[in-house]
């Protein structure tokens, strides 16, 4: 009988080994170990305390044998009691003492116990305790059985343990992946993508779901090469060969709705121990805004050296002309002469502020010196100057009587005004009405100016308030400008907390009207 029970208990030995390697779930390997434990022995209750080496800490873990009530004797040992990790038997008698006594006090009968430690290697994983009751008693060699046991549960408790760790950080570089900035996609050894991150599915359109499993020229279809070879072409040349750089791709790409997006892709090849590549990392750079920034830099150095060689030149032929020796020149050809001077020399005063000002406000240095203004004289003032400019344009100027006084920046308003009644005639040719319009409403003020031109087309007003942007049509081709008037002009009325947009006539009149509307302050609030 005495071989047929050693027998039992070596196949439950075993049943228990098989069940311990095939969990890799803490919780239940945890489980597994402290019941086994419990029933080797024939004992009442078990319970394990681990060792968290994070906060240093020995903690109840798993419980069998002890009803849900009693749980709560065990709350200061769930809570944790230090340790030092290499020096755990310092810790392990006070483990000990405070796990009989809440035994003891839960009052379960439980009247013996045995303790094991969990080792692996010299480091102690854990502590197994086993409790018996009444008047029962542990067979002799009950020790000897459950240190066996011990030690592979302390295995199967640090193999849980690495489990747990590598899907943690399998979830953290996940979380990384997913949300980084960077377009990052995964391929395998035969070019289908196994990873497709948010930020490329919103650069190329494809939804990760649709993406993943098809090939990469399934995805990745090139309208346009800016390198010398895409990915299939290095391949075909023999990239990557051990220790091979990275392979840098760029182009245009055709995102499945037609729409196209310039992108930078970065290959980097993940090899074996026999160096055969594994797998391809790619990373993705959305490159639309630099190249968009790229053509305005190539537009500002054209606009600007031809808006600043114009004066320049005109400068320079009127006053070599006034410093020819052979000449006595007429004082009112004189005058006349100093009058495009000088007419000239404000145009360039004025394209270099602009441009000042442009740079302050890309760099954060723009700032406001606010005082009271009072917008209908700056608007009288502004017309009064460009009437004497144009022969085939008027102005009218409508301001109710009770128009407030506001907060801002006159100067800078005065540059506004200056940019909206410039623009209404350089793109009313014809010539015709300027209408500039005050109203005043409970916490703001608004000025309109209103033109008899050629309107703005449908396809381009999402960038008439963009750096440089100019109408692409033949009247601004003939016409001088920077394309700076109307990005600054916005610039200063968001500075004063205020807001412009613009829309055709109304009664469909030809033409376009400008309106921005700016804070009152408070006094004239209270006034009405």
């Amino acid at each position: 009988m005495l071989l047929d029970y050693r027998v039992l208990e070596r196949e439950y030995l075993l049943a228990i080994s098989r069940a311990l390697t095939a969990e890799l779930d803490l919780g239940d390997v945890l489980r597994i170990i402290v019941r086994a434990a419990v029933e080797l022995v024939s004992g009442q209750a078990g319970i394990i305390a681990l060792t968290d080496p994070v906060d240093e800490k020995f903690r109840v873990a798993a419980v069998y044998g002890i009803p849900p009530e009693h749980i709560r004797h065990f709350e200061p040992l769930l809570r944790g009691l230090p340790y030092r990790e290499g020096a755990e038997h310092e810790a392990v008698p006070e483990l000990t003492r405070q796990m009989t006594e809440l035994a003891l006090e839960a009052d379960l009968g439980l009247t013996q116990a045995i303790r094991l430690p969990m080792l692996s290697g010299d480091s102690v994983v854990g502590m197994i305790y086993v409790f018996q009751s009444g008047s029962y008693r542990f067979r002799s060699d009950a020790a000897s059985l459950l240190r066996n046991f011990a030690d592979q549960a302390a295995i199967a408790v640090k193999n849980a343990r690495l489990y747990e760790a590598v899907i943690a950080e399998k979830q953290r570089l996940d979380a990384i992946l997913e949300q980084s900035a960077d377009g990052v996609m995964i391929l395998d050894a035969h070019l289908q993508i196994t990873v497709f991150n948010k930020a490329l599915s919103r650069m190329t359109g494809w939804r990760a779901q649709d993406a993943i499993g098809r090939t990469h020229d399934e995805v990745f279809r090139w309208a346009r090469l800016e390198t010398e070879m895409d990915l299939d072409l290095a391949l075909a040349n023999g990239w990557p060969l051990p220790h091979a750089a990275p392979l840098y791709v760029e182009g245009l790409l055709r995102r499945p709705d037609g729409s196209p997006v310039s992108l930078g892709i970065t290959y980097a090849p993940l090899m074996d121990s026999n160096n055969r590549m594994t797998d391809i990392i790619a990373n993705v750079r959305d490159l639309t805004r630099y190249r968009e920034e790229q053509e305005l830099q190539k537009t500002f150095i054209s606009v600007v050296s031809h808006e600043l060689k114009t004066p320049v030149s005109i400068i320079k032929g009127y006053a070599g002309t006034l410093r020819r020796d052979e000449a006595e020149w007429p004082p009112e050809v004189l005058n006349e002469y100093l009058a495009v001077i000088e007419e000239e020399a404000d145009r360039l005063t004025d394209l270099i502020d602009q441009l000042l000002e442009a740079s302050r406000l890309q760099s954060g240095t723009f700032q406001l010196e606010t005082g009271d203004v009072w917008l209908p004289e700056l608007v009288h003032n502004v017309t009064r100057k460009f009437s004497s400019q144009t022969d085939i344009h008027t102005f009218r100027v409508q301001f109710p009587d009770s128009f407030p006084i506001i907060q801002g920046d006159e100067r800078r308003l005065t540059q506004v005004l200056n940019n909206l009644i410039s623009n209404a005639i350089k793109y009313s040719p014809d010539g015709g009405e300027i209408v500039v319009t005050g109203s005043v409403q409970r916490e703001h003020v608004l000025l309109s100016v209103s033109d008899p031109g050629i309107g703005i087309p449908e396809h381009q007003k999402d960038r008439i308030f963009q750096k440089f942007s100019r109408l692409d049509n033949a009247l601004s081709r003939r016409t001088e400008g920077t394309g700076l008037g109307l990005y600054l002009t916005k610039a200063i009325v968001e500075a004063h907390d205020g807001r412009i947009w613009f829309g055709e006539n109304e009664n469909g009149r030809p033409g376009t009207t400008f309106t921005f509307c700016l804070p009152r302050d408070e006094r004239s609030q209270e006034e009405d």
